[in-house]
Formats: structure tokens, sequence, C-alpha cells
């Protein structure tokens, strides 16, 4: 009770003793400024004066056989400090931290080419990661590993100790960037983009006057702070919208809204609605194409890896998207727009290091979605793609070098001869009845790669990989869109024809492919009558699904026909481009086979082994 009595002191009258054992019983510095009615700054700066701050112990990873050159640390407050400070030049890299759905390992290969990179610059890497599933946190990744939560207090001690030339925060996510802005408050020096470049870029206002002053396109957008200001929004900018909170990590939290009362359900269930965390509202562009672009820029000039184009639609979160490098469905024309905002949007944020951009283009127009001033989780695809070790380059960037100087400045990724596709891994068969269709929060827990000379063979590879082997003979379910049934589906239908497949389709599919000459059967709905169509996928009569839902109801409709599909792990399409890519994969299949060479051999040229 007596301790109880010192902890709820004003803060003027805390003692050095109090503090200790505060800090000793584990309390953090904010939960000491809540209880003492102070702030955390306040609290941290009392606490540096009076002398209570943490050391750091080795754990000793040749268990005292013989002396540890690749130690790692934590803290407590002790008496002893072990870690030791050396006289080099340092840098401190922030990790990822803990691994969830929506923060993918992705960060850390950038985290770990990050430190490769500065030991060739001759700089001591210091890294901070709380994740024991990483590379890393593998003691002998880095020259430092301190083994601690990624909150501002825990880097500011750190700092304070290691007295670093400055701290990394763009390779591990979301996680670090959090804590940017209050990091360079404290007086910390952030090596790359600054805060205020990564701020604008998170900030829709801000961001928004960004690319009005560039005059660059973008989908109509607004900003709520209540549920009713919400609902208005919404209203004025036009159904379908796409919302979400600020900062958010993997599309968390998420969700496309096709009326009032959805954005009104999603402003009660999924957000806490502030001045300082207001939700953001976009107009949703449904049924069209999405890129993704990953780049290099020294605050001169811009290096772009690669453009990758998603086989499926815009809406889709980056991360669950299969995607394809170089692209294959966009217009010259197009193409240099994508790459003439990207050098200038680069510019304008004043980038140091990675950047990554999303765009959409709909009806001849190239639309930018979102801007990271960071790593992104396609820089690992794009690197191995390519042969360019982007997260290497960002990091020498980072630390004074220039593209120039690295010899990397004129390089062009449309001289690359291959094809590769990423595709994503699910764990829905893990998760028993949980929504399947995808959309803006990210769902998949991993993804592979597939590389070939031919676009069919690298899909083939690809979905291989992701343990969707397609199929090669059977009957494929079909049901698309009103806007779907055009010659595009024609066209597609006609090839799996061609490769032998026959078609079940519902009333309105079925009607349109018999109309123009594709033999093809009816099936009901899920709510139209039995047998319906999961009654056949359960039976084990089809062999791939094809369901491109618009609007609401079919995508409620979908969830039912998606989990039947997983069940029987039957590959499941939601996108005309996924289905027309699927064509050109068993079509490789069937003809040609698959060609097996090493990536190494891929980006050397070498041709393919009989």
């Amino acid at each position: 009770m007596k301790q109880n009595s010192k902890i709820k002191d004003p803060l003027t009258r805390v003692t050095r003793e109090a503090m200790l054992k505060a800090k000793q019983y584990g309390f953090s510095d904010m939960q000491l400024a809540h209880i003492w009615g102070s702030t955390e700054k306040a609290l941290r700066q009392l606490r540096k004066e009076i002398g209570v701050i943490p050391v750091y112990k080795t754990v000793d990873t040749c268990a005292a056989e013989f002396e540890a050159h690749t130690p790692y640390h934590y803290s407590t407050y002790d008496q002893e400090n072990e870690s030791v400070r050396t006289d080099r030049k340092k840098v401190i890299i922030l990790g990822g931290g803990p691994n969830r759905i929506g923060q993918g390992i992705e960060f850390d290969y950038c985290c770990v080419h990050g430190v490769y990179a500065l030991a060739e610059e001759g700089i001591e890497t210091i890294m901070i990661n709380c994740n024991p599933e990483t590379v890393s946190t593998d003691y002998d990744t880095t020259d430092k590993l301190y083994f601690e939560p990624l909150t501002l207090e825990d880097v500011l001690n750190i700092y304070d100790h290691e007295q670093p030339l400055g701290v990394i925060v763009s390779f591990g996510g979301q996680t670090p960037l959090k804590i940017a802005k209050s990091l360079e408050d404290h007086g910390v020096k952030i090596l790359g983009t600054s805060s205020e470049g990564i701020d604008i870029a998170e900030d829709r206002e801000r961001f928004g006057a960004l690319l009005r002053k560039l005059k660059i396109p973008h989908p109509m957008y607004g900003t709520a702070y209540s549920v009713t200001n919400a609902v208005l929004v919404a209203e004025q900018i036009g159904f379908p919208v796409l919302i979400r909170p600020s900062y958010v990590l993997g599309g968390r939290a998420m969700e496309i809204c096709y009326n009032s009362d959805a954005v009104r359900e999603y402003m009660k269930k999924a957000v806490d609605v502030s001045p300082d965390h207001p939700v953001l509202i976009d107009r949703f562009l449904e049924d069209a194409f999405e890129f993704d672009v990953d780049a290099v820029c020294d605050g001169k000039d811009v290096l772009i890896g690669g453009v990758m184009e998603h086989i499926e639609e815009a809406g889709i979160h980056s991360g669950d998207s299969s995607c394809v490098l170089p692209p294959y469905m966009i217009s010259e024309k197009n193409l240099e727009d994508l790459k003439i905002h990207t050098v200038r949007l680069a510019k304008a944020l004043k980038v140091i290091g990675l950047i990554n951009i999303q765009y959409a283009m709909k009806d001849g127009v190239v639309y930018v979605l979102e801007v990271n001033p960071r790593a992104s989780r396609t820089v690992p695809f794009v690197s191995k793609a390519v042969g360019l070790p982007l997260a290497k380059i960002a990091a020498k960037v980072m630390v004074g070098r220039t593209l120039e100087d690295l010899g990397v400045k004129d390089f062009d990724y449309q001289k690359v001869k291959h094809i590769s596709v990423k595709e994503a891994v699910f764990p829905f068969s893990k998760f028993p009845r949980v929504p399947v269709f995808l959309g803006p929060e990210m769902r998949s827990t991993g993804e592979v790669m597939g590389i070939a000379s031919e676009f069919g063979a690298a899909i083939a590879k690809a979905q291989m990989g992701a343990g969707n082997t397609l199929p090669t003979e059977g009957k494929i379910f079909i049901s698309v869109n009103n806007s779907d049934k055009n010659e595009i589906t024609l066209e597609i239908a006609r090839g799996y024809e061609r490769l032998g497949f026959s078609f079940v389709a519902t009333e309105g599919t079925s009607r349109f492919l018999c109309e123009h000459g594709i033999p093809c059967e009816s099936v009901y709905k899920v709510n139209e009558g039995r047998p319906n169509i999961v009654d056949l996928i359960k039976n084990g009569e089809i062999k791939l699904v094809i369901n491109t839902p618009l609007g609401e109801e079919s995508r409620y409709d979908e969830y039912s026909i998606g989990w039947a599909a997983i069940e029987q792990k039957v590959s499941f399409i939601t996108t005309l481009s996924a289905a027309a890519s699927a064509v050109k994969g068993i079509e490789q299949q069937k003809s040609h086979g698959i060609e097996v060479r090493s990536l190494q051999e891929y980006q050397k040229g070498i041709p393919a082994t009989t």
C-alpha cells in the first residue's frame, strides 16, 4: 500500500526510489505519466535527470565456452550495463515487430538487406526488433541486436546509449513509421525520407493538395470525423466507397460500402473516430486495373525498379493480389504516365530511399490510389524478378550514396526478358467459415513466385507454388456480372473450350454463352433451388470456378461458392483477368510443359535447359 501511494504522487514529488521501483515493476513511461497526471515526454525527462535509466544485459550465444562475437541484448533496470558501445559509425534499423496477418515477412527481407548494405559501407548495424521468427533477429545477422519492443520509449533508450548516425524507420513497414514523428520530435535523426514526407503521404488532406498541385488524377475522396459526417461525405462522393481509418496496417479495418446504411454500420462497429484519427473515404473504382510501382529516389534521380500489374481487380489489397512483372495489359501512353507520376511524386515528397505507389487504370486514365514512402511488400519480389537489390540500394542512398555512384541510375526494368508472377497464399483452409472473397483488408499469410519465358508458364508455376494447381480437363463453373458479359468473356470461354473444357453456368451467364455459340449447362444459384452450384462443387463435378462479383448482393453470393471451392480444393477465380491468365497457364501445361531454370539463370539470360 505504501508503494501504491508513492506511485499516485504528483510528478513534482516523485522520488528516485519510487521511479526506480515503478520501472523495475515493469511500468512504461506512458503508463506512469498517465498515473501521475503528466506527459510521457516530461516523465522521461525527469527519469533521466534523476538517473533512472535502463541497462542492457547480454545473452551469451556461446554459453560462456568462449568469447561470443554474436550476442544480443535486452533491457532491465539493474546496476551493471553489459552492452559496450563502440567508436565506429553506426546506424539503428527498426524491424517490423511481431508477425501477424497483415504484416508480412517481406519487411524483414528489407531490414536484413539494409544490414548487409550498411556493412558493405563499413557502418556498424544495430537492429531493434522483438520477433523471434525473423532473420533480422538471428544474432549473427547484425553487429548488435536489441530484442526490445518497438515503442518510442525503448527506441529512445537505445538511441541514447548507442549514439548512432541515425535511425532507419522505412524498412519495417507501418509499425516503425508510426513512431517516426515522435522520434524526430525527441531529436532523433531519421535517415531517409523525413517524417514530414511520410506525413504528407499519410495525411489525406495534405496528400490531396499535393496531387492537385501536381495535376495528377486521383479518385474522389473525403475525410470524416463522425458517423453523420461519414454518411454525408460518402453520398457526395458516390457509391461504392472504400472506407478506412488513417494509418492502417495491412488494410486492417478497411471496407467497401455500397450504401449509407453500410457506412453507418462500419462507423459504429469498427472505428474509434476523433479529430486526431479521422476516417478516410475514397470513391472505389470498381472493375479497374491496378498497378504497383517500387522505386528508389536519392533526392535527385529516381530509379524505377519495376511496374507490376495486379491480376485481381482494383480494391483488393496489394498483399493479396497476384501480380505480373512486366505489366501485360497497359498502353505505352498509360505506362509512360505512370512513370512520370512516380518520378514527380518521389521528388515532391523529397523521398530518400524506397517509395511504393499504387495506381488504378480505368477508361484509359491512370489514377493515383496511394503512396508509401517506405519499403513495400513487393520489394523482395521485384528485386528477385529484375535482379536488382532495391533494399540494399535504398540503404546506401540513405547514408549519402547516389544512384549514379552505385551505377544504377540508368537501369531499365523493361529490358528484363522473362515474366515473373507473384501469387498470394491464403490460410482459409485453416479457418473454417471465414469470408473468403478478397477485399481491401489483407488476408494472405505468404506469397510465392513463378518465373518463365512465357506468361502462361509463369502463371502455372505460381499457381503450383501456392497449392492451386490448375486443372487440365473437366467442367468449369462460370458466372459473370452483367458488365462482364462481353467479348472478353467470350474470348476467355472459347479459350477454355479449345482446351477441352465444358461449362456450367447460372441462368444469365448460360444464356449469354449459348447465344454466342458456346455450349453451356444451366444450374441454380445458391438460393434458387437444388441441385445448385454448391452441390455440384461438393459432388466433385466442378474442376474450376470463375465467378466475377459486382455489387453487394453478388459478393454475398460469392461467399458460399468460395467456401465450397476451398473445401473441395477447387481453384477459385474472381476476375476476368485472372481467368484469362489461367487459360494461358493451362495451355502451357498441356502443350509445352514447364521449363526449369534457376533464378540466377533467368537474371543472366541463360537459355532454358531441356
